[in-house]
């Protein structure tokens, strides 16, 4: 681990920008505002954990499993539902499939924030958004084996989700986004 201007138990690698080409006169202040820009991505992931945590505790501590509440009659709901598969109920049972494949994909996202930074907002957005999301779902299934749900779009028909899977989704919207972007500026020139 290289050394930084941050030192003791709780310095990671990903908060060095050793590897970084300065863009501005001075390479300390350069070094700060993509330490900055890192630390912004990580709290936006952070804040999607805690507020998917928090409305699971809540839906688990005070509704039955099953239990639906309308928040508009036939068309949204809060129904208490457990999944012990991917989305829209796919691979079942498959515990351990999950952790391994959500610890690559953590790793991954970590890999790419500290590449990204702030050269590209969206991207690192969604990564943000993602690695959120994805840590939800992944204390979920570690600890119980089984996934929260509980938002319920009766109307049409559309299976139960949560937070984190709703940050997961607009993560990759926003990938997917910005790719569509990205190939029509390589087209104009």
């Amino acid at each position: 681990m290289k050394e930084g201007p941050l030192k003791g138990p709780f310095y990671m690698e990903i908060f060095s920008c050793s590897s970084r080409k300065p863009m501005l006169k001075s390479y300390s202040t350069y070094c700060q505002l993509w330490r900055l820009f890192i630390l912004l991505y990580y709290m936006i992931a952070l804040i999607v954990f805690v507020v998917d945590q928090a409305t699971k505790w809540i839906v688990v501590r005070n509704m039955e499993l099953g239990q639906t509440i309308p928040l508009i009659e036939g068309v949204f709901h809060f129904t208490s539902h457990r999944n012990r598969g991917a989305a829209f109920g796919i691979l079942q049972d498959q515990r351990w499939f999950f952790i391994v494949i959500t610890l690559l994909v953590v790793g991954g996202i970590i890999y790419y924030l500290r590449k990204l930074g702030k050269d590209n907002p969206r991207v690192s957005l969604a990564l943000s958004l993602i690695l959120g999301g994805a840590a939800g779902n992944f204390l979920d299934r570690l600890l119980f084996g089984e996934v929260v749900d509980f938002l319920d779009f009766t109307l049409i028909n559309f299976p139960i989700f949560n937070i984190a899977d709703s940050a997961i989704v607009i993560g990759v919207g926003l990938m997917i986004w910005d790719t569509i972007l990205e190939m029509k500026r390589e087209r104009r020139g």
